[in-house]
């Protein structure tokens, strides 16, 4: 059985997802690293035991993997989409930004053996941002478990949620500012954040600011985030720039009405269910829940059945596997 060095840095669903599917044909030796410095005594005996590198972004937990297969003439995937390949010069936000990550990235990226990434929206960001054209990046959307089995029972209160990483970044490229301020349009319509929250001092005033009908969840993973998806009517991603958007296939699961701009990949992953926000401000914002609010069970029954039907496990582990078949054999 051939051994599959595995190299992310953050403990999320779609990257556990990812490795389960590996483990599934072949011996997944894991390489987590969170922060920016890169054990390499610890790298470099599991580097020499792998037979491949599947790697998940260009960034600072992939330089050394993907580097020293490169040296090594071991072959390496490398999924990439999001901050890796973005540029947003209005809001200062992705590592194709003039600087120091966008040459560590784009060094990553250019010794990589086979490219991937999760939409279409990503593989045209990379070739308008990198230059790396469709036919070197392999398309295969992400798989979306099915934890809830059926459409959750019940009436839905008016509840509006949205979940990330509460950061200084994400208050404005997720919407996340404007998210909450919307709520203040519409007191009476709960709006909850859910993700943990930064320690920013910008994260802190927006606390204090937030009206009462605003709850800042916390960290939510598993049961909780699940009890989150069945309890919310909509589910809001006022983002500025998505490569995908796994919770917004989440909640789509669970029956919340997908609230979300046209930005990035959101528009492939909701297709015409739900409502659009015209723009990433609380107005917008307020708007949109208001007119999903209106919406009734059949719309809920359309979220579910798209992401059943567009986003299945099994076509994420067709594809993910092919792509390593593909880099195993030659």
């Amino acid at each position: 059985m051939a051994r599959v060095l595995y190299a992310h840095s953050r403990k999320a669903t779609f990257i556990e997802v990812d490795r389960a599917l590996l483990a599934e044909r072949w011996e997944v030796i894991d390489f987590y690293q969170p922060g920016r410095v890169t054990n390499l005594a610890r790298l470099l005996p599991s580097l020499l035991r792998a037979d491949a590198v599947v790697g998940w972004w260009a960034s600072w937990h992939t330089f050394w993997p993907i580097t020293l297969a490169w040296l090594l003439r071991k072959p390496a995937l490398l999924i990439v989409g999001g901050f890796d390949v973005a540029s947003l010069p209005e809001v200062d936000y992705g590592f194709q930004r003039p600087g120091l990550r966008r040459w560590l990235s784009r060094w990553v990226i250019r010794r990589a053996s086979r490219l991937m990434t999760n939409s279409f929206h990503s593989q045209r960001e990379i070739e308008a941002n990198i230059g790396i054209g469709p036919e070197r990046v392999a398309v295969v959307h992400h798989g979306v478990p099915d934890p809830f089995g059926a459409l959750p029972a019940g009436e839905r209160a008016a509840v509006a949620l949205s979940v990330g990483y509460v950061t200084r970044d994400n208050l404005e490229v997720k919407g996340q500012r404007a998210f909450v301020e919307a709520a203040a349009l519409l007191p009476e319509v709960s709006f909850v954040l859910a993700g943990p929250l930064d320690d920013d001092p910008a994260v802190a005033a927006l606390r204090v600011a937030a009206a009462p009908n605003v709850t800042f969840a916390g960290p939510a993973f598993g049961e909780p985030l699940l009890d989150l998806f069945r309890r919310a009517s909509v589910y809001v991603q006022p983002s500025l720039s998505e490569s995908f958007g796994i919770a917004v296939a989440e909640a789509m699961l669970a029956g919340c009405i997908p609230a979300v701009t046209d930005s990035g990949a959101l528009p492939e992953v909701v297709g015409d269910v739900g409502v659009r926000i015209a723009a990433s401000d609380a107005a917008s914002i307020a708007a949109a829940v208001r007119a999903a609010l209106e919406l009734g069970p059949a719309e809920r029954r359309r979220a579910r059945e798209r992401v059943l039907r567009e986003f299945p496990i099994d076509m994420r582990r067709r594809g993910l596997g092919e792509q390593v078949e593909r880099l195993l054999g030659g």
